[in-house]
């Protein structure tokens, strides 16, 4: 498995979805008090991410 999604709980306790890579985290999002909000992340990335501009602020 290449790449994936993972949903763990971070030391507050909350819910963190993390996109990995060859099991090495590229991003993670903020944490959330509930698995079903870290879940509609998730599907937010997968809707919207493929499609998102790049912005070099460098």
């Amino acid at each position: 498995m290449a790449h994936h999604f993972k949903i763990k709980k971070n030391k507050a306790g909350e819910f963190v979805a993390y996109f990995m890579y060859n099991s090495e985290a590229i991003f993670w999002t903020e944490g959330y008090s509930s698995k079903a909000s870290a879940k509609n992340a998730i599907e937010s990335i997968k809707k919207n991410g493929p499609g998102a501009d790049t912005v070099d602020e460098s």
